[in-house]
């Protein structure tokens, strides 16, 4: 074998060699890129887009949808818009055919929670303590904080606001909220937890209303 043939076949072995290292290295990049989760900018992972199709997002909730919650429906009246700091979540003032209210909060902690409170105009406990005793359960002290509130449709509050808030759980995912708006007293409300096949949501609203 003369000189030239030999270099020839040792370039040419060179050549085949760095050719597989850049197939290589393609199909690892590749192979990653495939196997990254798929992380869209604005796109909430855990949102459930066929129950969203289905049965309505609560998320979009506005005064003038029909919801219907185990099967009793109700008009949303009003909404409010709370946020602390950087953190945000929406209650919703709803009402029944016969006059009956009650309020929906809906927030995501990163999942979507749903907490249908009423009303317990007639409670006697502060918040305060570690633990409230209330109707036979005791609760105990979850979170507590301020926030501001923004009012659209008929809520009976200002357009704009603060609070202040304390809120205690009990066992099975019972709550118990005490809300204070501006310099009125507590307001105190007892609440469940709802599932979001219990939900069904009819949009319905026009422009939306401040007050």
């Amino acid at each position: 074998m003369n000189g030239t043939l030999a270099y020839l076949m040792a370039t040419t072995g060179c050549l085949v060699a760095v050719a597989g290292v850049v197939v290589a290295v393609i199909a690892l990049r590749r192979s990653r890129r495939a196997t990254r989760p798929a992380t869209a900018t604005g796109v909430d992972p855990l949102r459930d887009h066929d129950a969203d199709a289905l049965r309505g997002d609560p998320r979009r909730l506005r005064p003038g949808d029909i919801i219907e919650i185990r099967q009793v429906s109700y008009a949303v009246r009003g909404s409010l818009l709370l946020t602390e700091g950087e953190w945000s979540w929406r209650e919703h003032l709803l009402e029944t055919a016969d006059g009956v209210r009650r309020w929906l909060s809906v927030e995501e902690d990163p999942e979507l929670e749903l907490v249908l409170w009423t009303d317990e105009p007639g409670a006697t406990v502060a918040p305060g303590p570690a633990t409230v005793d209330f109707d036979g359960r005791r609760y105990r002290s979850h979170e507590s904080g301020q926030a501001r509130w923004t009012a659209t449709g008929t809520t009976g509050l200002n357009p704009t606001g603060g609070l202040r808030y304390h809120d205690y759980r009990a066992s099975g995912g019972a709550r118990l909220s005490f809300e204070r708006y501006g310099d009125a007293g507590w307001e105190v409300a007892r609440g469940e937890q709802v599932h979001r096949p219990e939900v069904m949501i009819y949009p319905q609203s026009g422009p939306e209303q401040v007050g």
